[in-house]
């Protein structure tokens, strides 16, 4: 950022400006000073407040380089929202994805009330855990009713997405994975 210039327009380039010391670039931390690690959250929460959960789509505060994130839609979206791209992930359709890169670098291991530390994500079977559980929760019929609940729309998607989302039905419980499977092949799907 270079100050250069007086603003041509106050309410764009001064009142919607929104600086925060949790606006690092890579290779910088945070120290473990507590007056900043509160204005780390605090300054961006504001911002959040005040300006709208977009508010780095507006053009004062937009990144040079803009990030591929999830996030988009509500309050204040002013860069043309994504338009009917998917913002979940995994998807199929050329969307964002994560890669597991740390963002920011922070400091290892800095003692707080316990230990502070950054994991990457894993998809791991205790994920899949409650859900397996909740299922063996519900009668036959409820059973029956689930899968053909979510047949009825899994039915309309590629094959290729019927199938990535059997294995985790499959994961949560095998039962629960061949209903939705039966369901979907009476649903019409050739799976």
């Amino acid at each position: 950022m270079v100050l250069n210039r007086n603003p041509e327009n106050y309410f764009a380039e001064v009142e919607q400006a929104a600086f925060a010391p949790s606006n690092m670039v890579p290779g910088i931390a945070p120290s473990p000073d507590r007056m900043l690690q509160a204005r780390l959250f605090s300054y961006a929460d504001a911002h959040r407040y005040r300006l709208g959960a977009n508010l780095h789509q507006i053009p004062i505060n937009r990144p040079i380089n803009g990030a591929n994130t999830h996030h988009r839609d509500g309050f204040m979206a002013v860069n043309g929202n994504g338009g009917a791209a998917p913002n979940y992930w995994p998807n199929s359709f050329g969307g964002p994805h994560p890669t597991n890169k740390p963002a920011q670098v922070y400091p290892k291991n800095v003692r707080v009330e316990g230990t502070a530390a950054r994991h990457a994500f894993a998809d791991v079977d205790a994920d899949y855990e409650q859900p397996g559980i909740l299922y063996n929760m519900f009668s036959d019929d409820e059973k029956n009713r689930v899968a053909a609940n979510i047949a009825s729309s899994l039915s309309q998607t590629p094959e290729f997405i019927q199938r990535r989302q059997l294995k985790h039905f499959y994961r949560a419980d095998k039962d629960y994975g061949h209903r939705v499977e039966v369901a979907l092949k009476a649903a019409g799907s050739k799976i």
